[in-house]
């Protein structure tokens, strides 16, 4: 009966109108809520895989950040630490990198070629070249008896700043150099491109070059030591309780961060945000609820007759509050199925073709990214019914309380 009052004809075309308006109100809603948590989920997960994609998940380091010795068998033993995949040494510092037409000042890394396609997504990320050239040496561009030239890998966005291609040479230079009498001199090296890689994220890409591990050791002058080793585990929502079961292993000796850790600011903002947002997005829905509401207010004070008809005939207070519920639960239930449909299709469609561009220097990404989960679709729905429910009681609890004798007295 309910669904019927939606569906017949009334002499006052008002109420039909604010029915639909209602519906349209909670279809906007529930859509608004699921574009805004997919573009918030989406935003949170690619961030998160590029992150990880250019660093490891966990790293050692040594206490006071002095140079690690003894990393040989600081990997072995991580190796023994269930669900650690992977493991490699690595040298980080800062430099300068200049051509002949700019400078940059970048973060280098020195890493083993052979392995460390096994803790981070570089061989995967490279668009010419390979990580395996690292190890090469190559001629002098001028002279075939000049110092044989070392690779180097750099990102795309750097390789357009400096405007060179493979096969062009680079100068790093380290302003922690030779030190004499009168000060430190500054220490320079030129290298082959050997590589351009892409990570997607504009940060990695214009401030991150790679050279191998025995170049880093030789340029900084660390012998055989290195800065630390990478990890990757496998499963990286563990990743904080296998640096702790890394940590025990090694001794407090050692520093032992996650990428939890390591990222901590930046996916608590983001977390925080998307929560943020999830509340003030919910309010559309309220609004679309108080439509609900007046439009079962109205339509009672228009059916005051037929409830009193009703009750006349041995209706109880409870099945006519049923049928106002019933009424209020199907504008909710359209609106809402309306709103998961058009959400579903306007994040498939945004994400699937790239619509929305973003500015690599500023948001970090090249395109708006869409992420759609069972979860939140589940959790807008199921919020978004129940506060429509909760929109009938009043309306509904009205009509029960209506007096057949008032409401006839008159007809």
């Amino acid at each position: 009966m309910g669904v019927r009052y939606l569906k017949a004809r009334r002499k006052q075309t008002f109420i039909s109108l604010i029915s639909i308006i209602s519906i349209g109100g909670v279809m906007l809603g529930v859509m608004a809520l699921i574009i805004v948590l997919a573009v918030m989920t989406g935003f949170e997960d690619d961030l998160r895989n590029k992150i990880l994609g250019t660093n490891s998940h966990v790293i050692v380091l040594k206490r006071g950040n002095s140079p690690m010795d003894n990393y040989a068998e600081v990997v072995e033993k991580v190796k023994t630490v269930q669900d650690v995949v992977a493991a490699a040494p690595f040298v980080f510092s800062q430099v300068m990198v200049n051509s002949d037409t700019n400078v940059a000042g970048v973060v280098i890394r020195g890493i083993d070629p052979d392995s460390e396609s096994e803790v981070t997504d570089l061989a995967r990320n490279m668009m010419e070249g390979t990580v395996s050239l690292l190890k090469e040496q190559f001629d002098h561009p001028e002279s075939e008896i000049g110092p044989k030239r070392e690779g180097i890998i750099i990102g795309l966005e750097l390789a357009r700043l400096l405007g060179v291609l493979v096969g062009d040479e680079v100068t790093v230079v380290s302003p922690t150099g030779t030190q004499l009498p009168t000060g430190p001199v500054p220490k320079l090296k030129k290298f082959r491109v050997v590589g351009l890689f892409n990570s997607g994220m504009f940060e990695y890409d214009s401030s991150l070059v790679y050279i191998s591990l025995t170049s880093a050791q030789r340029f900084f002058n660390l012998k055989d030591s290195v800065t630390g080793v990478e990890i990757k585990v496998r499963d990286i929502y563990e990743a904080s309780r296998i640096a702790d079961q890394i940590q025990e292993t090694l001794g407090v000796g050692y520093s032992v961060r996650d990428w939890t850790e390591m990222n901590r600011n930046l996916f608590s903002a983001l977390k925080l945000e998307k929560i943020a947002m999830f509340i003030i997005l919910v309010l559309i829905v309220l609004v679309a609820a108080f439509n609900i509401a007046s439009t079962l207010i109205m339509m009672v004070m228009e059916k005051n007759k037929d409830i009193a008809i009703l009750k006349s005939m041995g209706a109880t207070s409870k099945s006519i509050m049923k049928i106002f519920m019933a009424e209020g639960l199907t504008i909710g239930l359209i609106g809402t199925l309306l709103g998961c449909i058009f959400g579903f299709l306007i994040c498939w469609t945004a994400d699937t073709y790239k619509l929305i561009k973003l500015q690599g220097d500023v948001y970090y990404l090249d395109h708006l990214p869409f992420k759609m989960t069972p979860f939140d679709f589940i959790t807008v729905a199921t919020m978004s019914i129940l506060i429509c429910l909760l929109a009938t009681l009043y309306p509904a609890w009205q009509a029960s309380k209506l007096d057949p004798v008032v409401a006839l007295r008159y007809e």
